[in-house]
């Protein structure tokens, strides 16, 4: 029979600490996610406070330079380096009260209300630990840009001519939308109309109807005959073909638009579309007593013809896109700047440090100022941190890829995040975390950072290579193929092999499905 016992076990074991643990959480975070987390901070840690826009800040210091040039206002001194003022408490007490609006004593004020929100009595006759870990925090110093200077302005780095927000979004019209504003412009019958809206409210996003005629009877206790006429009408709204079942309701519905409902394109869709599928002209010869270059001419007149003509008014939900960074060519060389323009900027109160040095201020006030001024801390720590990662990272990766941001994707060299992290002595998680959904706003476009990063092979000319330029040259070739002789994988591989580039033709097969390219047989399919 087994016994419980105590026992003593040495282990090895890493153990995040909070500040920790956010450090690592906001190296992944987007510039959106960052301004989120840091309005959070704002609302739960009275310590910070939100510094004023640029122009407020203007507007303000002209306002109290032109009192102080008229005699009706003193000008304040400013803080010294180690962070303390020279004011004494009545200058504190009147300050206070005028920026916050009040005539009274702020400062008895604004402790008693921070007294309320701790528990426990008062005991200001308590003498603190000499050996207190706030002591090591030096706010003077450390942080003497995040404290609040008073009526002084502070440096901002800004551009005006930065791009705007609403050049990285753009909304489009759904395709409900865009239907229904055509419906109500037809003079339809109500019950017609009814069903109509019903029928574009069960679309796809290709535009196919997934409800039975039955199911919108039942839905908009209409006639199976106007459900039917309504689908009817929506087949000739723009995009033609919605509100089709399949795809060959699709292409004959878009047929008939064009005036070509008895053609010979109009037959095969109907009654030979499994033979169109494989392209298989030989069979559909003997089937339809037609020639070949005939058949060839009405297949030409389908291949044109859209079987998803709803996907151009998909509406999905748009994927906000906020660049992190900005690289810009001044004077022959690349400058790289943040973009602060959503992010609030942050400052730590100097009403509570002040509060922190009064003899009245009880310890409770004390301790729970201390612990939110903590908090800050390590929050301001982090962002910095945040950034100088990032910019280290930026800043490696200009350097590597100058070519591509000078001259476009045909320049772009191969670059591994480890050579990276190998560079600016990162761990390889590390570099991950940074450029995963992180934008760059560059001379080429905005470009995720993680694009910047692509494995490479040697050329004849013992360069490498990208592979990712040769997935856009093999795209190229496809592209400016001859549909009715689609090149094979073996055939792509050979003219590489003339550009310097070897690779084997399961090489080219493996980039091919990489970008979702059908192999040649399937590309003389129509559709």
């Amino acid at each position: 029979m087994s016994s419980l016992r105590l026992t003593q076990k040495l282990q090895q074991k890493m153990v995040l600490t909070p500040q920790l643990r956010q450090r690592i959480e906001m190296l992944q975070m987007t510039t959106l996610e960052l301004s989120e987390l840091i309005q959070q901070e704002l609302d739960e840690n009275p310590i910070l406070e939100e510094v004023q826009t640029e122009e407020e800040i203007r507007e303000l210091a002209e306002k109290i330079l032109d009192q102080n040039a008229d005699g009706t206002e003193r000008e304040f001194e400013e803080p010294d380096s180690s962070g303390e003022s020279d004011w004494d408490d009545s200058d504190f007490d009147e300050r206070s009260a005028q920026l916050n609006g009040h005539d009274g004593d702020m400062s008895d004020e604004t402790a008693s209300a921070i007294e309320d929100s701790v528990s426990g009595d008062s005991d200001d006759g308590e003498s603190e630990d000499s050996s207190d870990p706030f002591d090591d925090v030096d706010l003077g110093r450390e942080f003497q840009d995040y404290l609040d200077p008073g009526y002084k302005t502070q440096e901002f780095e800004y551009k005006e001519d930065s791009p705007s927000f609403e050049q990285f979004l753009s909304g489009s019209e759904s395709l409900s939308e865009h239907l229904e504003w055509q419906l109500h412009l037809q003079k339809l019958d109500k019950e017609v109309e009814l069903a109509a809206v019903a029928v574009i409210g069960n679309l796809d996003e290709y535009g196919r109807l997934n409800a039975d005629d039955e199911e919108i009877s039942e839905m908009t206790e209409c006639s199976l005959e106007a459900v039917e006429e309504a689908r009817r009408v929506i087949l000739q709204l723009d995009p033609v073909g919605c509100g089709a079942r399949d795809v060959k309701e699709c292409l004959v519905a878009q047929l008939e638009s064009r005036g070509q409902g008895d053609s010979l394109a109009a037959m095969l869709v109907r009654d030979h579309f499994e033979d169109l599928q494989p392209h298989r002209l030989q069979h559909l010869s003997k089937k339809t007593g037609f020639g070949l270059e005939e058949l060839d001419e009405e297949i030409e007149k389908i291949r044109i013809l859209n079987p998803y003509p709803g996907r151009e008014y998909s509406d999905e939900k748009p994927i906000y896109v906020s660049p992190e960074v900005y690289i810009e060519k001044v004077e022959g060389e690349y400058v790289i700047y943040f973009s602060d323009s959503g992010s609030p900027r942050l400052r730590i109160s100097q009403t509570y440090q002040h509060m922190l040095s009064k003899d009245e201020t009880s310890k409770e006030t004390k301790d729970f100022i201390k612990d939110k001024v903590r908090s800050a801390v390590d929050l301001l720590r982090n962002i910095e941190h945040r950034r100088q990662t990032i910019y280290k990272v930026v800043e490696c990766i200009v350097r590597r890829q100058s070519e591509f941001l000078d001259h476009g994707v045909e320049r772009l060299k191969p670059m591994m995040l480890k050579d990276v992290a190998e560079d600016i002595g990162m761990h390889l998680s590390t570099i991950s975390r940074v450029v995963n959904r992180k934008y760059a706003h560059t001379p080429q476009g905005v470009i995720e950072l993680r694009r910047f990063f692509s494995e490479g092979m040697m050329n004849e000319d013992g360069e490498e290579v990208s592979t990712r330029i040769l997935k856009l040259k093999i795209k190229k070739m496809i592209e400016e193929e001859d549909s009715k002789k689609p090149l094979t994988d073996d055939k792509i591989a050979k003219r590489l092999g003339r550009d310097g580039v070897k690779l084997s033709r399961r090489t080219v097969a493996k980039y091919r499905d990489q970008m979702n390219i059908p192999g040649s047989r399937e590309r003389k399919v129509l559709i």
